[in-house]
């Protein structure tokens, strides 16, 4: 059984919800503003957290940002707002899963059950793992190059990761959707370009002139040290 904390200001979904997942062997707290929703979180320390953005006291993606100031519980975002804009953007914040209204009561299910697997299974990695001149330790979450720490988002941490732990392979994006996003969505590749953008930077390389990201045209993306 999970500890979950789902904040949402609709009475109507936040009753169904609570309802819902109770019924599937949860133990649910609920809040219905942002801060409220954050004194529980630091007080109870939930399993997970479910998220909405549209908040009456303030916007989901500052509390989010403010979860992630003080502590690693995973989050799910639950909320109507499906541009990819802001789905990036809020990944990139450090959410776990997106999810976008309407959804099923199962398909969240779903998602928590994922993102908590992912969770479970994370300390059963290589605590470091070390490709050319890069470091990743897992178990800090930090990123070394030539000796040198690596700015990295919770995201981009996931995304350099996963692909050092497949280093030499190609991964397609169809597998780093569902292990680094767990779940795909409409639209996503484009945020897995995105995030691949963000980290080719943060290496001081480009597409053009890749020294650890090869991109094999129409397959994926080969994470290898330099020749």
């Amino acid at each position: 059984m999970a500890h979950l904390l789902l904040i949402e200001d609709d009475p109507a979904i936040r009753t169904t919800l609570l309802r819902a997942l109770r019924e599937r062997g949860h133990a649910v707290a609920a809040s219905h503003t942002a801060m409220d929703g954050l004194q529980t979180a630091l007080a109870e320390r939930p399993d997970l957290v479910v998220l909405d953005l549209g908040l009456p006291d303030l916007d989901g993606r500052e509390l989010l940002r403010m979860l992630r100031a003080v502590s690693t519980m995973p989050v799910i975002v639950a909320t109507a707002r499906d541009d990819e804009e802001e789905i990036v953007r809020v990944l990139d914040a450090g959410a776990d899963d997106y999810i976008v209204k309407p959804f099923t009561a199962a398909q969240l299910d779903a998602r928590v059950r994922a993102v908590l697997r992912r969770g479970a299974t994370a300390g059963t990695e290589p605590v470091a793992l070390t490709v050319g001149g890069l470091r990743i330790d897992a178990g800090a979450r930090t990123a070394t190059l030539d000796g040198t720490d690596l700015d990295l988002t919770p995201r981009e941490f996931d995304l350099l990761h996963h692909l050092a732990g497949r280093a030499g392979q190609v991964v397609t994006k169809r597998e780093l959707l569902s292990e680094v996003w767990q779940v795909p969505y409409g639209g996503a590749d484009k945020t897995v370009d995105v995030h691949l953008s963000w980290l080719r930077r943060k290496l001081g390389e480009t597409a053009q002139e890749p020294r650890y990201l090869h991109t094999v045209r129409g397959v994926g993306v080969r994470l290898s040290g330099p020749a």
